[in-house]
């Protein structure tokens, strides 16, 4: 056998080898302990992102909830404003009618408000129901009653007596009419 030195560098004594394997392992849990630590770290920033976001999604709903009852509460308001014109007018057409308390300037003050009043309808899309000399049509009118007529066909629209009104396609209200039926067998 042979007793060099370079011997001893190729076989390690247990003690070199044992203290090697300490240093492997405390160099091998020192870079675990690094890597889960790390790890820690981007679970805890995840963690803290997401309940950011969660706050953040709470916060939106709250606001849009809030936003929503606030436009159910004041849809009408555009409504409204546009009305006031008009109640301004028949308040004028009355006080007029009252000063002077000629019929005629009522009567005119009060055609003017009426006109008024369409073309605020008009303006959101409330469009009057065509009814007189028309044929009756249940989902656009509402019959009141029916006279008997030679001069039209049954079921003609005679009168109307209370103007219906659609916005696009929905009805509004119905027209109140008066339809024609077969007058009586003699």
């Amino acid at each position: 056998m042979m007793s060099d030195g370079k011997e001893n560098e190729m076989n390690p004594a247990p003690e070199e080898l044992d203290q090697a394997a300490t240093v492997f392992a405390e160099a091998a849990s020192a870079g675990v302990a690094g890597q889960v630590a790390e790890l820690q770290a981007k679970v805890d920033d995840l963690q803290g992102r997401l309940m950011r976001s969660y706050a953040d999604l709470e916060n939106f709903r709250r606001r849009v909830q809030r936003d929503q009852d606030d436009a159910r509460r004041y849809e009408s308001l555009r409504l409204v404003r546009d009305l006031l014109p008009g109640l301004d007018g028949l308040n004028r057409a009355i006080s007029s009618g009252e000063q002077t308390g000629d019929r005629q300037v009522l009567l005119d003050g009060l055609r003017m408000v009426a006109q008024q009043f369409r073309d605020i309808l008009r303006v959101h899309a409330a469009e009057p129901i065509e009814a007189v000399g028309r044929p009756f049509d249940p989902n656009l009118h509402e019959a009141l009653t029916q006279i008997p007529s030679a001069d039209h066909e049954p079921m003609t629209v005679l009168q109307e007596i209370e103007m219906g009104y659609r916005m696009h396609d929905r009805v509004v209200r119905p027209a109140r009419v008066i339809v024609s039926c077969a007058p009586p067998q003699a």
